[in-house]
């Protein structure tokens, strides 16, 4: 005897979300995208999580760590992003980063180090009210709060100390 029984996909999302189970999960992924034929960023995890599921603020969570590379027109590396844990939110294109968050710019030789990130992708924007140290081929600035576009070029640290080389505009 054979039995069989049908439900809507809807039915199945709704059945994993209320048991706040994930709709998919994924090992070692490693995720090429692409803009009008050209790679624009590489993704790689350990471990993916997709919480498209939930009706409200579905999210993917990388629970063992993310890494991600932009690549630039020249198919160089740009700016590395690691971290050890992190929650992307594909409505608002916000993703939190924690644990060991690493920013790198390849060309500018700038590295920045926080516990935790914030990443607004529709602005290309990083923020943090934690902890950070900045490095840069001038020196190193330590504080509490930093703002940045995603490239590392133009930022704004708050609370800081340290030694920086700058220069004097018409002095």
């Amino acid at each position: 005897m054979l039995f069989s029984c049908t439900n809507s996909k809807k039915e199945v999302r709704d059945f994993l979300a209320d048991k706040n189970l994930p709709l998919g999960t994924a090992k070692n992924i490693y995720h090429i995208k692409k803009d009008s034929g050209r790679i624009v960023s590489k993704t790689k995890a350990p471990i993916f999580y997709d919480f498209s599921n939930r009706n409200e603020h579905p999210y993917n969570e990388f629970p063992k760590g993310i890494k991600i590379v932009s690549i630039d027109k020249t198919g160089k590396d740009s700016t590395t992003v690691s971290g050890n844990y992190a929650l992307a939110y594909p409505k608002t294109k916000v993703s939190e980063i924690r644990g060991n968050v690493v920013i790198f710019n390849h060309s500018e030789k700038t590295k920045l180090e926080t516990n935790q990130l914030f990443w607004d992708q529709k602005e290309h924007y990083f923020f943090t009210e934690d902890g950070f140290r900045l490095t840069t081929p001038n020196g190193v600035i330590n504080g509490f709060g930093f703002e940045s576009k995603e490239n590392l070029k133009k930022w704004i640290a708050k609370d800081i100390t340290g030694d920086i080389e700058t220069k004097a505009d018409g002095l």
